[in-house]
Formats: C-alpha cells, sequence, structure tokens
C-alpha cells in the first residue's frame, strides 16, 4: 500500500451540498486542496460562483452549480449534470442543512417542519439515491452524511432538526449495509456546536457561549476547518474499511 495516497483526491469527482458556507465550504475547499474536481454548491449560484473562483485563484479545480437540496426536480437536473459533465461521482457530501423554528416542539408551525424534512432529511436521501445509481456503475464511491449530536440526543427547543438529524444516521447505516457489497461506503460526521450562520442564536452572545463551553473537555466552540478532518477520512482510502459509522466531533460534550 502507498500511504502516501491515503487521502488523495486527484482526478476523484466531489459533490458537496450546501458549500457555499460553513462546514460546507470548508469541506470543499479541503478536497480541491487535495486534488479533488469539486462540483460548489447550495441555493445561491452567486455565492457558490464566489467560493469556485476563490478555489480556481488557489490553483484548484472547482465548478458552482447551484440546486436546492430540498427540491427535487433541482436533484434530479444536478445529477444529470453531473453523469453529462464529468460522467461520474465519486464522492457526495450531504451538507445541506437549515433549523428555521427554535421553540417547543409542539408549537412548530407546518412550514418550518416542512422546510426543515425537505432540506434535511428528504434532500440528502433522493441525493444519495441518485449518487449510488452512479456510484454502483463504477464499482465504487463514497457518502458522507453531515448529521449532527442532536441525532444522538435531541437539542433543547430544536425538536425537528434533532429529528432529521436523528433520522440521517440511521439513514446513513441503511445505505451502507445495502451499497456496500457494490463498492460503496456510506457515513456520517455528528458535529457538536460549531460556529456558523445557522448557530448564530447561541453563539453570538460571547459570554453565554464561553460559560457553555468551558464544560467541554476542549473548552470552545468548532470552527468549520475543524470538520474537515473528519470528512475526508471517511471519504479516502484510508477508510477503506469502515462504513455505516457516525463520527462524533463535538470537542467531547457528550463524553
Amino acid at each position: 500500500m502507498d500511504y502516501t495516497k491515503l487521502m488523495d483526491f486527484s482526478d476523484k469527482v466531489v459533490f458537496v451540498s450546501g458549500s457555499s458556507r460553513g462546514i460546507g465550504e470548508a469541506v470543499v475547499r479541503a478536497f480541491a486542496a487535495n486534488g479533488a474536481e469539486v462540483i460548489v454548491s447550495s441555493r445561491d449560484q452567486t455565492a457558490c460562483e464566489k467560493v469556485a473562483e476563490s478555489i480556481r485563484a488557489d490553483g484548484g479545480k472547482a465548478t458552482a452549480k447551484a440546486a436546492h437540496a430540498g427540491k427535487m426536480e433541482d436533484v434530479t437536473a444536478i445529477f444529470d449534470w453531473i453523469q453529462a459533465e464529468y460522467g461520474r461521482l465519486d464522492v457526495l457530501v450531504n451538507c445541506s442543512g437549515t433549523n428555521p423554528f427554535y421553540g417547543l416542539i409542539g408549537d412548530t408551525p407546518e412550514a418550518a417542519f416542512d422546510k426543515t424534512i425537505d432540506v434535511n432529511l428528504k434532500g440528502p436521501f433522493y441525493l444519495s439515491s441518485h449518487a449510488v445509481k452512479m456510484m454502483k456503475e463504477q464499482g465504487a464511491g463514497a457518502i458522507v452524511n453531515v448529521a449532527s449530536i442532536n441525532g444522538i440526543t435531541p437539542g433543547a427547543l430544536q425538536g425537528v432538526y434533532s429529528m432529521t438529524k436523528s433520522a440521517m444516521i440511521n439513514m446513513t447505516k441503511a445505505f451502507a449495509c445495502e451499497y456496500g457489497p457494490m463498492g460503496i461506503r456510506v457515513n456520517a460526521i455528528c458535529p457538536g456546536l460549531v460556529e456558523t450562520k445557522m448557530t448564530q442564536v447561541f453563539t453570538s452572545n460571547e459570554d453565554q457561549l464561553k460559560k457553555y463551553t468551558d464544560t467541554f473537555p476542549i473548552p470552545r466552540a468548532g470552527q468549520p476547518d475543524d470538520m474537515v478532518g473528519g470528512v475526508l477520512y471517511l471519504a479516502s482510502d484510508a477508510a477503506a474499511f469502515t462504513t455505516g459509522t457516525t463520527l462524533v466531533m463535538d470537542g467531547g460534550h457528550t463524553a
């Protein structure tokens, strides 16, 4: 085995949903830095192109392609485009996520419920469903789902969001079991509190944030770059015997 190539993604096509900001942006930049041809995707084409341009300016290979993970016509269209443009897909990272409602679970408005399910669960499910059809023709591929520690224990006032992340963990195992014999590995990471636009409701008050994070074994909030190593590992040849697993990346909070 050539150990120097374990994290090498040269000549690999990598699609990261939700990659115009936050964890997804850090992940797509890391894949590009390790040789991959990356597809930057979110709902906002302008934001995607900004990230892709920056990657290209650094010498990487990146294309921006907008798609709404919660809209089935967008999911179908982007996979038709990937097939026509590249003829293959080596890695899918499901990083799109939303949490439009914070409050008692029983007070969740129907619109917020539907949006959370569509973006956090339905979208990743059908992105994965399209991906495995391409990957099984190749006889190889990897999917990494970005779940959450809320999928293990529900977050306070984040009931529906937590439900979707719990379902994503089981979705990961189901895909792993059924597509492993076809050469496809499917794993997930479970981030803890990571400072992104979506978590500003928790991170905007520095005093309260410090009081909370001081209880962590690693006493700080995570940054998007802290999630990169886990995603790249699970997508790489270094994890060739790893599938159906969930990697908790939370600064030790759940411990």
